[in-house]
């Protein structure tokens, strides 16, 4: 899928210029967008300011990443699991342990 290629700023700048008056058609061909593009960035960002969608693309990368150290805590939680589950009376025993935890 190919990425964006206008910014939030950029999009809500176009959209500004639409609510003036300007024709669809003209603006389209000006920033060499599609009119199915305009009217979809009408639907996403037809009422925030351009500080607004700053500050839902900072809420966005904050939300990836807290999902990514979710999903790290995890991956550790399930390891420690495995590792209680298994009997460590002998010292080879920890120590099979201790490596396969700092494999996961």
């Amino acid at each position: 899928m190919r990425g964006a290629r206008h910014s939030e700023e950029k999009i809500i700048t176009i959209l500004k210029e639409a609510k003036k008056g300007l024709a669809t058609a003209e603006l389209c061909q000006q920033h060499g967008i599609s009119e199915q593009t305009l009217y979809r960035s009408k639907v996403k960002y037809g009422g925030p300011e351009s500080s607004d969608a700053k500050k839902l693309k900072a809420l966005e990368d904050k939300k990836r990443k807290l999902k990514h150290v979710v999903a790290q805590l995890t991956i550790g939680n399930r390891a420690l699991k495995d590792v209680l589950s298994k009997k460590l009376a002998a010292p080879a025993g920890r120590r099979e342990a201790a490596t396969y935890i700092a494999q996961q």
